[in-house]
């Protein structure tokens, strides 16, 4: 297959055009790159876990241009999932609604749920509207590598893969969507992503953090929403998260460069932009500011790309504040490591 790269906007209706012909289409979106198919056709769907190397057990999220396209794919919509539509809607949330029989289960993975946004990036929202179809998009990158947030990443993964990949520059929030569970009594985090807890919570009475987020879900267990079960974010490198007193982390780290120099291991260190010039490594990268998580989000996918760039073997990581959009950085660093966190 030969894929063809389009970055003029005006040009998305060769896009839109291979997706009602069941193509695949890689867009941009405000969270990270998606990878496009109409959500209605069970062959394209299954297309897409195909072109990621994806398991079918993995749900996929359905991305709509505007809510009159939301009724036809749920049984119901409460009175909160209204309010959290009107006030983050479009913008990096998903909710999981019942789904309608019109959902396939290869978008549902098998459940009788479906996970629904509203991205807000223009060419994603443009796309959608051309192409008169609902979209199944995850991640446009290959299963378990850390997700793209621009196109040379995508192409890097995908091309001749997939028909298209639309070149839409950087994504801004640079983690994927918060999916939230609207389907029990109370509203369920299942994924944090760029809408916080906190942002939730001052909309909602009540939300609660599924304890999934922070483990890995057995075997023989079904994920409600994408990333909860697999390997997810991890560049090819071992990573490890040192965690503790900022003094004590980085006479900790710098041990473990040795260490593992000696081993003969290229080491990679991130950071932040405070404290990167403390590490002698073979690659130490800041993701940006200690102070500003929003910077460390947008960075963080692409930073543990560029320790597969430059061939590292082992990556030791900074652990970041558990508070705000850092929640969600720290749930996605956490999965790159593999849980792999010293504690000193």
């Amino acid at each position: 297959m030969k894929t063809v790269i389009i970055s003029d906007i005006n040009h998305l209706n060769i896009a839109a055009d291979v997706i009602q012909k069941g193509g695949l289409v890689a867009a941009p979106t405000e969270t990270v790159y998606g990878l496009c198919a109409n959500a209605l056709n069970p062959a394209s769907v299954r297309s897409i876990f195909k072109a990621k190397g994806r398991p079918s057990d993995n749900p996929l999220i359905v991305h709509i241009a505007d809510q009159s396209m939301l009724s036809n794919l749920v049984t119901s919509i409460s009175d909160e999932a209204l309010l959290l539509m009107k006030t983050f809607w479009p913008g990096p949330l998903t909710l999981i609604f019942k789904a309608s029989s019109l959902v396939p289960k290869e978008v549902t993975a098998g459940l009788d749920t479906v996970a629904i946004r509203l991205p807000s990036h223009p060419v994603m929202q443009k796309l959608i509207d051309l192409s008169g179809v609902p979209l199944a998009a995850p991640s446009a990158n290959t299963s378990g590598k850390p997700s793209p947030t621009n196109a040379q990443r995508v192409i890097e993964d995908l091309d001749g893969k997939v028909d298209v990949i639309i070149d839409g520059g950087s994504s801004s929030v640079g983690v994927e969507s918060t999916v939230l569970d609207m389907t029990s009594d109370v509203p369920v985090i299942l994924r944090p992503g760029g809408i916080t807890y906190e942002m939730l919570r001052a909309v909602l009475k009540t939300v609660i953090i599924d304890r999934a987020i922070s483990h890995t879900l057995s075997a023989d267990l079904l994920p409600k929403a994408p990333g909860m079960k697999y390997t997810h974010y991890a560049p090819n490198a071992e990573v490890f998260i040192v965690k503790g007193h900022s003094e004590a982390v980085m006479i900790k780290i710098s041990e473990l460069i040795k260490l593992s120099k000696s081993q003969g291991k290229a080491v990679g260190i991130l950071a932040t932009d405070e404290t990167s010039h403390l590490f002698h490594a073979d690659l130490v990268l800041s993701a940006g500011p200690e102070a500003d998580l929003n910077v460390i989000a947008a960075n963080l996918f692409e930073k543990l790309r560029e320790f597969d760039d430059a061939h590292i073997d082992i990556v030791y990581s900074l652990a970041f504040p558990k508070e705000g959009i850092g929640y969600a950085v720290m749930n996605r660093l956490e999965k790159s490591a593999s849980y792999h966190i010293i504690e000193v």
